[in-house]
């Protein structure tokens, strides 16, 4: 029924739903319908809106009002009349939609529940989405309906959703082969036509699309030198020779011109690019020369035998990281590679095969782009070095559709013709008599393969052909395709004809799964006829059976032609590959789902036209569906309007919603050759595509510019046989309650277990995060009866309703099955039973990344993952027990993890050297006590109030105001409830044993200084001073501990006592306002006294930890105590009691003990610093620590308290403001201390947490950091990015700036000539560090990520937390009589016992650096020096207005320029600084003699 409407427009502030329609004005019409608007007089797009909310417009009877931004679009006409049609759904369900999102992390899991959320709603074209509360934010690009581009439809269940982002992580790596110097038909050189035309046309694009990557741009090339040995090189030359297949020697060169930036204009990087063209070739080929030494003759390589599946894997080291490093500002990877060649590759099998399956597996999206003239063969080829030396071994050809091909073309005319010539023609060579080898006989022709001449016409090359390209007899996993000249529709499969047919028509498939095994013989029970010949199957035999058992006689026809004398491997003809269909696999299957469909049902990629002569009409084809589809001769689908059933959604060809322009292009209308559901075509990245040579392969730009995340969907599972042949079996049940039941018994809070439905869901979550896909379209009969495959991509109706809900999931060859039945869960886990061997190729290589100066040696390891040994039981019960103590995070479950440091907020220097381009950078003065106290101040803020989210009342005047309310922001109890029930994990601590060692620590005294001084008046509610408060007089210094404990429980006067919660007892307390208070309440107080105080009581059993621990020595800082009760307490009944569990409380609460700085120097003399040597402060009479008589030997090493682990955990409450659809939760790990004067740090880890919400926790913490005088900046997992470090960034390095200490010298024969020898390296280490703490950098100590020794590296951060500094350090092993703390097992290997003197690897590192030569023969003259890295993991998110420098890269590139000016002593800066702090030591020396 269609009605007729007056048609009004209101806007989204007006009401946010879409559509406002009166039900009175439209009988039947109900909610959740779907309506069709559109103007009856209009050829316009018709608009779908789904009827939400049932409500009268208000402007009279019979009008509708739409959205304005949506009327607009679909050129609706205010007050003009409209019909309205309620439309069937299944009529408008649409095959695919494409999302496109930016600036946000959007993970896996994200997606299948926003596509969960979408199911039976309407979209249209730009339609915003929102999800968890606003937290995603996405919007429709495209959607394909019955093979068509329409403007708007309905998401249904099958519809596949394809989540594009605008923000990516992208390489882009430019291949400098020979032919980048060599001219095109144009006559412009291939490097020009790639960065003037290619990359210049996709910065605009991305310009034009809002898209704002993270690039890194490299230059890469392959440099052979003609040797014979390796005697003939230099020294210098051999670190980073490699030899490949043929014994040629080479060396690969990799130059970094931009790494990691975002930019709007992209215009400077352009010309950059050029810049370095000038002369790459030059500087790479003369790399080696000396003066008066010869070195062999170096060549660049032509682009086929480049570094091509070197340079993908170096990316993939990167990508596969990428729950390491996690930014909260892009999704997707990218690998780009810009080639001048073809398409064409030769490279190494075993590489190929790691490659191949690392792109697969991690869903990286990798696109090759060729500025080279297309060929007239299949491409992306790849050729596999031949290294069998037989003359007659024949060359074995891949054709990888793992990669996304393109050819860019400019469009420039040759006035002369129009022609563009499909080969680059060989050089002119002279007319030698061609010899006559292959007169004699075909026997001896078929022999001598590996050349053919044109000269023999006589021969039937097609014949010939016929037989090279066939099956080899015994040689069973390949499939037959025949093909009849008669009729272009091929038949599918593994059927052949009793008939011989033609010799010609055999074609044969090589498996690019180069992977062959027995097993992967494929049978097919169907009969087949066509065209009257009589067809039967045959297959393989079993597995064992070598491929011709039971089929013998059925070969026959085969067997009539001779057989080529080659090799056992079916090979490809590159020049005919669309009649080769290879058998199916997951890998196949894998992205797929991002193709849209095609008129003809086939899978199409955009970028595909169909060449075809001029003036040829276009031609009409009949296709599976019978329908008929016309193509004109630009490949765009011309469709006739009233296809859908008299409806026009779709947008024509020519129609203004087209978006990005980008024409359909189609393979000719040929039918998909996969009606046999078990197999695809070898071409291709869909697999459905026919290749033909007038196929033109254009650039796909939209996976350029918006790259397509991998697929939360496929379509293949294997069948029953080969299920049982190849794969095996194993199953697990969960039973949710069960197991919570058990857990929940034994432990000390209790929390809400999620429900069993809830646990099924995260499992497929979590499957979905960790690179699985679901497959839909299986049938679920066809998990267990074979040969029922549904067609790929067509979702077949489950045939019965089953009670239980299942999911199929899939990843390389591992399959699980996720079974919900009542209460129990069922997994069940398909693993091959031949799986692919580990590879782990070692590659050495020299890189210079940006403002380094040369190429630097490196290597990298390439290898592949095992996924079938990742431990899904173990995560399964992590999910279940809702990431409890008994099962927490490892590392091998690859759980997301983001680090952060806290540093202080500002410094006038940093502001000083911002405004002013001339000053210098080494300004930063020693922090001041009063400095480090705020610092303190704010950090036990931070703790209390966002942290451990409990906050103090206002209105009680209480000493120390510590009384607390609840919740974050002062909720009210409910958020209490939520945090206390939340999960909580850590892993299993030793009980820690008493140790009175603290009070042998440095920095005490400054303890006490800081604590005491604490600022009277604190900002808002913390306005309480202590001692206007007290009214009666103070407690006597003599005091006994009783009266002390009954003081510290006045309500008005007393300590201030946290508010009891489910896991704190009665009267808990902190323990440095504990002896804040002390101070302020008790005569003649001080610091130690304080102490010895709280100790005592501890000793007492008058007071214990608040989890009932009663082995913990009193902890300052913020750490939780409370008073036990007296026997002769009377109210005993209302005190509740500690939880007695430790570990549980530790995974509740986040505690940190507070130290002062560390002192270089044994005991604080008047003479000695305050701070870590850095410059000197207003007492000028201070001399510098290096300078000292007093060094503490063990100052280098010594980290913190000996009782002490050095990180902690404790759970964590991820969704603070309950924007998620489901229960997520996070851990803390973070530095078990604090000092003020050093970075902390804290990484925020989870894996059942949506990015964007963990995102929002993380900026909410870094604002109110700054209300606290910290600044909270991201830092990366591998700060250096070492060599030495696993899977570190192979395209990333430290800058080694050394330091000139010649001038400094002055006769002396070293540095510290005077001072005992023994401190000589204390005194250089702490020299080093007072330069860096001039220049504004402070200690920062995390954990050793750079080599398994962790040898006294000393690592130092900015305090804008720009860039990083190690100090290399060589460490004495004798610790002279220090006890080895009591957490061994912690610190164990952080410092083992060495038998002598080591020097890092980082100084190998700087000593190659600086010399070039081997590491033996450095000497240690040479290697005075800092290794310098930028930050590159902050982020848009977390630069604030009050840290304007933080990410500024003017002031990054100053700071580097100005150190390295510095250390190079230029101006005397250096001399001048080691003058001053003489001149201090003289004047100390002077007065305190």
């Amino acid at each position: 029924m269609m009605k007729s409407f007056k048609l009004i427009v209101h806007q989204s502030s007006f009401s946010a739903e879409d559509l406002i329609i009166n039900l009175k004005d439209y009988p039947g019409l109900k909610e959740k319908d779907i309506v069709e608007i559109y103007h009856p007089e209009n050829d316009y797009p018709r608009l779908l809106l789904q009827v939400t909310k049932v409500d009268s417009p208000g402007r009279g009877r019979d009008t509708i009002s739409v959205e304005h931004s949506i009327a607009t679009t679909f050129q609706l006409r205010t007050f003009a009349d409209v019909y309205v049609n309620i439309v069937n759904v299944a009529d408008v369900a649409l095959d695919s939609v494409e999302l496109t999102f930016k600036d946000q992390y959007m993970g896996r899991s994200e997606m299948w529940r926003l596509k969960n959320h979408l199911v039976s709603t309407c979209v249209y074209l730009n339609k915003k989405i929102e999800y968890c509360g606003g937290a995603i934010r996405c919007q429709v690009y495209e959607m394909w309906s019955q093979g068509d581009r329409v403007a708007c439809g309905v998401i249904t269940e099958d519809t596949k959703i394809v989540f594009r982002s605008s923000t990516s992580m992208v390489y882009l790596f430019i291949q400098m082969s020979s032919e980048m110097w060599d001219f095109d038909i144009h006559g412009d050189l291939y490097f020009e036509k790639a960065v003037n035309g290619f990359l210049a046309d996709l910065f605009t694009k991305w310009k034009k699309n809002g898209s704002n990557h993270e690039v890194t741009i490299v230059l890469f090339s392959r440099t052979f030198y003609k040797a014979k040995s390796l005697e003939e090189f230099p020294q210098h030359m051999k670190e980073c020779l490699q030899k490949d297949y043929r014994g040629r020697f080479y060396e690969d060169f990799y130059r970094v011109a931009v790494q990691n930036d975002r930019y709007e204009d992209w215009s400077n990087v352009l010309l950059q690019l050029r810049r370095l063209f000038t002369d790459y070739q030059k500087i790479v080929l003369q790399y080696h020369e000396r003066p008066n030494m010869e070195i062999p003759t170096a060549i660049n390589s032509t682009a086929a035998q480049g570094n091509f599946l070197e340079v993908l894997n170096m990316s993939l080291n990167v990508f596969e990281k990428h729950y390491l490093d996690r930014c909260f500002e892009r999704t997707g990877q990218l690998s780009v590679v810009i080639t001048p060649g073809v398409g064409v590759f030769e490279v190494d099998r075993e590489l190929t095969n790691v490659t191949k399956q690392r792109i697969i597996d991690n869903g990286v999206g990798s696109d090759l782009v060729c500025v080279g003239e297309q060929p007239l063969h299949a491409v992306p080829l790849l050729k596999f070095h031949n290294k069998d030396s037989n003359l007659n071994s024949i060359d074995d050809y891949s054709m990888p559709h793992w990669i996304n091909l393109s050819f860019y073309s400019t469009n420039k005319k040759v006035a002369y013709s129009n022609f563009i010539p499909r080969i680059k023609l060989p050089p002119r060579k002279s007319q030698e008599p061609l010899k006559k080898m292959y007169e004699d006989d075909k026997g001896k022709l078929l022999k001598d393969d590996d050349y053919m001449h044109n000269s023999d016409l006589l021969f039937d090359y097609d014949a010939y052909d016929a037989q090279v390209f066939q099956l080899p007899l015994a040689h069973g996993t390949c499939v037959q395709r025949v093909r009849q000249r008669t009729k272009k529709t091929s038949v599918a499969g593994l059927e052949t004809c009793r008939k011989s047919p033609p010799v010609s028509a055999i074609r044969k498939m090589s498996d690019p799964d180069i992977h062959h095994s027995l097993s992967d013989i494929f049978s097919n029970g169907s009969k087949y006829s066509d065209s009257g010949t009589d067809c039967t199957d045959w297959g393989g035999g079993g597995a064992g059976g070598g491929g011709a058992t039971g089929a013998g006689g059925r070969l026959s026809p085969r067997a009539t032609h001779k057989p080529v004398k080659r090799t056992g491997r079916a090979l490809i003809n590159p020049f005919d590959p669309s009649h080769v269909t290879v058998k199916l696999t997951s890998n196949r299957r894998r992205w797929t789902h991002i193709f849209p469909k095609g008129p003809t049902g086939v899978l199409i990629q955009q970028h595909h036209y169909q060449a075809r002569p001029a003036g040829e009409a276009s031609r009409e084809r009949e296709t599976n569906d019978n329908t008929v589809t016309t193509y004109n001769h630009n490949g765009v689908c011309q469709v006739d309007g009233n296809v859908m059933s008299g409806r026009k959604r779709m947008i024509s060809a020519s129609g203004a919603l087209a978006v990005l322009g980008t024409s359909l292009g189609t393979s000719l209308g040929t039918p998909s050759t996969t009606n046999n559901a078990s197999l695809a075509l070898l071409w291709g990245a869909t697999g459905e595509q026919e290749w033909t040579p007038a196929l033109t392969t254009g650039v796909d730009w939209k996976s350029l510019t918006i790259p397509a995340c991998l697929p939360i969907t496929t379509d293949y599972f294997p069948d029953k046989r080969s299920l049982q042949n190849d794969y095996l079996v194993s199953d697990y049940n969960l039973l949710p309650d069960d197991v919570n039941a058990d857990f929940a018994r034994n432990r000390a809070i209790y929390k809400e277990p999620l429900k069993t439905n809830e646990v099924f869901k995260e499992l497929v979550s979590q499957r979905l995060a960790q690179g699985f896909q679901l497959i839909v379209g299986v049938n679920e009969s066809a998990v267990t009866t074979p040969g029922t495959h549904a067609p790929p991509s067509r979702v077949a109706p489950t045939t019965a309703p089953v009670p239980a809900k299942c999911y199929l999931l899939s990843i390389g060859r591992v399959f699980h099955k996720l079974t919900l039945v009542g209460s129990t869960i069922t997994v069940t886990r398909y693993r091959p039973r031949h799986p692919y061997p580990p590879f782990n190729i070692h590659y050495r290589y020299r890189f210079h990344a940006p403002y380094h100066d040369t190429y630097e040696v490196s290597w990298v390891s390439f290898t592949t993952e095992k996924l079938e040994n990742y431990n899904w039981n173990y995560m399964d019960h992590y999910i279940c027990t809702r990431g409890d103590t008994d099962f927490a995070l490892v590392e091998s479950s690859k759980y997301w993890r983001f680090r952060t440091l806290l540093l202080p907020l500002n410094n006038p220097a940093t502001k000083q050297i911002l405004e002013d381009e001339t000053t210098h950078c080494d300004i930063y003065l020693t922090p001041t006590r009063q400095d480090l106290d705020n610092l303190t101040e704010g950090f036990l803020k931070m703790t209390e109030s966002y942290f451990n989210k409990v906050k103090r009342p206002n209105k009680q005047r209480v000493a120390g105001g510590v009384v607390c309310g609840v919740g974050g922001g002062g909720a009210a109890d409910s958020a209490l409830t939520r945090r206390r029930h939340s999960t909580s994990i850590l892993t299993k601590t030793q009980q820690l044993s008493p140790s009175k060692s603290l009070y042998s620590c440095q920095g005490v005294k400054a303890v006490a200084k800081t604590v005491l001084e604490r600022t009277q008046s604190q900002t808002g509610e913390m306005d309480d001073g202590y001692d206007d408060g007290v009214i009666e007089p103070k407690l006597k210094a003599n005091a006994s501990l009783a009266e002390i404990i009954e003081r510290m429980r006045h309500p008005t006067l007393g300590v201030g006592f946290l508010q009891q919660t489910v896991s704190l007892p009665s009267h808990t307390f902190v323990s440095v306002y504990a002896i804040q208070w002390l101070q302020a309440n008790m005569e003649n107080m001080t610091y130690e006294k304080a102490t010895s105080i709280m100790e005592k009581l501890l000793q007492e059993k008058m007071i214990c930890h608040a989890s009932g621990d009663t082995l913990k020595r009193y902890v300052v800082g913020y750490y939780m105590y409370h008073i036990l009760p007296q026997k002769k307490d009377k109210e005993l009944h209302d005190y509740v009691k500690p939880l007695g569990d430790l570990q549980s409380f530790e995974n509740e609460w986040m505690e940190v003990e507070v130290l002062g700085e560390r002192s270089p120097l044994l005991e604080e003399s008047s003479g000695g610093m305050d701070i870590v040597g850095c410059a000197p402060t207003a007492d000028w009479r201070s001399i510098p620590a290096f300078l000292c008589d007093n060094i503490d030997p063990s100052y280098m090493q010594h980290h913190g308290s000996d009782d002490m682990p050095l990180y902690k955990n404790t759970h964590l409450d991820i969704d603070v403001s309950n924007k998620s659809d489901r229960i997520e939760w996070g851990h803390a790990r973070y530095q078990a201390t604090f000092r003020p004067d050093q970075a902390y740090e804290m990484c925020i880890q989870w894996a059942v947490a949506s990015g964007n919400i963990v995102s929002e926790l993380i900026v909410g913490w870094a604002r109110k950091a700054q209300t606290c005088r910290h600044q909270m900046v991201p830092i990366p997992a591998d700060p250096l990015a070492l060599p030495f470090t696993e899977k570190s960034d192979p395209l990333r390095g430290p800058i080694y700036v050394p330091l000139n200490e010649e001038p400094l010298l002055r006769g002396k024969s070293a540095l510290f000539e005077g001072f005992p020898e023994e401190t000589w390296l204390e005194r250089l280490f702490l020299f080093q560090e007072a330069i860096v703490g001039r220049f504004g950098f402070i200690k920062c100590t995390v954990e050793s990520t750079s080599h398994a020794a962790g040898v006294g590296d000393h690592l130092y951060v900015h305090v804008t937390g720009n860039m990083f500094i190690l100090i290399p350090t060589t460490v004495k092993t004798q610790q002279k009589g220090r006890t080895k703390p009591v957490n061994k097992l912690i610190n164990a290997d952080r410092y083992p016992v060495i038998s002598d003197v080591v020097p890092s690897p980082h100084e190998a590192y700087i000593t190659r650096s600086v010399s070039g030569k081997n590491k033996d023969d450095y000497d240690s003259s040479r290697r005075m020096g800092f290794l310098w890295s930028w930050n590159h993991m902050i982020s848009k998110k977390l630069k604030f207005s009050q840290t304007p420098a933080t990410g500024d890269e003017g002031f990054q590139m100053r700071m580097l320029r100005d150190f390295k000016h510095f250390c190079a002593n230029q101006e005397q800066r250096l001399s001048q600084f080691w003058d001053q702090c003489w001149e201090l030591r003289e004047k100390a020396i002077g007065i305190s003699c």
